[in-house]
């Protein structure tokens, strides 16, 4: 009996790492396409974010058949139910990634009222929070997931940064404003990823410890 739970643990814990692997490619990839205005690019995302809501699913499928097949003890508990929290968090990822590329979409035509450094470095930075969230609890990893936590103020600062450049700019010229709330949009949207990424390294932690600091993204 056990033998078989363990041979589904470590099904659910590599659909958690390929569902980790199209996160990373969908954020990659929306990023490219936002820096470069490449429309077949941000489809690309767009049309991924339907194979991260069926990994969520298969997933999903994984932990409740762990629950009502197998006699999981507490600290399984902990590792499934973690999982289940994970999956949602991972699909929100998914879902933003499709909306920095909608925007993008909207964008292909237009000349960038500014450079997107600091927003290609907040992708940069989210796909790292994103893919160290998901081998600290695939490594049970604490440190780990803890780096992943602090990581979060480099990207709220970058936010920050953006905002403040974007708020200049339409106090300069209103003819930016519209421009300049989409990009802001697409700045949200990578901060978000951050937060969410914080949250999966929080649940990782809370699977080792038992504990968790009470937090929810929208």
């Amino acid at each position: 009996m056990r033998t078989r739970f363990n041979e589904q643990l470590d099904e659910m814990n590599n659909s958690l790492l390929k569902m980790g692997a199209y996160i990373e490619h969908a954020i990659a990839t929306a990023a490219k396409a936002l820096i470069e205005q490449d429309v077949d690019l941000a489809k690309e995302a767009i049309e991924f974010d339907k194979e991260i809501d069926d990994m969520e699913k298969e997933i999903e499928r994984t932990c409740l058949s762990l629950f009502l097949h197998q006699q999981p003890v507490a600290s399984d508990l902990r590792l499934i139910s973690t999982a289940l929290k994970m999956i949602t968090d991972m699909e929100r990822i998914g879902d933003h990634a499709a909306d920095i590329s909608e925007i993008t979409l909207r964008l292909a035509d237009a000349v960038y009222i500014k450079k997107l450094d600091h927003i290609h470095q907040m992708a940069a930075e989210t796909t790292k929070m994103v893919t160290d969230s998901i081998d600290a609890y695939v490594k049970r990893d604490t440190a780990l997931a803890n780096a992943v936590i602090k990581a979060d103020d480099k990207v709220d600062d970058l936010f920050n940064t953006v905002k403040n450049e974007l708020i200049e700019m339409i106090h300069d010229d209103k003819e930016y404003g519209e421009q300049a709330i989409d990009l802001l949009m697409v700045a949200k949207y990578f901060e978000r990823i951050g937060d969410h990424a914080v949250n999966i390294g929080e649940w990782v932690i809370f699977s080792l410890t038992g504990q968790h600091k009470n937090k929810k993204i929208i």
